[in-house]
């Protein structure tokens, strides 16, 4: 009889044992997969204003027809470098199909600011097209990442 009641404890602490561990290992998961979002939520609020930034910046700079071509050039490259970085951080932190989308807005922003360098206006109709291309590009990029972080980042 002693036999039993040995085996049924140790048996009930092995199961006392592996439920503990169980519950520890989906709460560090539950933990790890809720940083991965934040820091995802993080990187794409900095990416999409930095894009932003970098928009507006080429859109004022395009508005000024008196702005000497030279000044043009390195005002819409210096609001366009900030973005470089944090488009090789979209590479790494996030799931492909937002980085195809981020690399989509980010060649849309880079033509329009090429032209913006070019001298071309917030009237002419290279402008408003590329406008509108990087719009489109804009708006499904913000589309992927809502529903990246939807989903909580499990579509890696």
């Amino acid at each position: 009889m002693q036999w039993v009641t040995l085996i049924s404890t140790i048996v009930g602490a092995a199961i006392a044992t592996g439920s503990a561990m169980l519950l520890d290992r989906r709460r560090w998961q539950r933990e790890r997969l809720d940083r991965e979002t934040q820091t995802r939520r993080t990187l794409y609020g900095e990416y999409l204003a930095c894009l932003s930034e970098a928009r507006h910046t080429s859109g004022n700079v395009a508005r000024d027809p008196d702005m000497l071509l030279p000044v043009r050039r390195t005002t819409a490259r210096a609001a366009f470098g900030p973005c470089i970085g944090l488009r090789y951080q979209m590479t790494i932190t996030a799931p492909t199909r937002v980085v195809e989308a981020s690399e989509s807005a980010f060649r849309q922003l880079r033509g329009l600011r090429d032209l913006v360098m070019e001298g071309v206006l917030v009237t002419e109709p290279a402008y408003l097209e590329g406008r509108r291309g990087y719009d489109d590009a804009l708006a499904a990029l913000r589309l992927r990442m809502r529903e990246d972080l939807r989903e909580g980042g499990s579509a890696l």
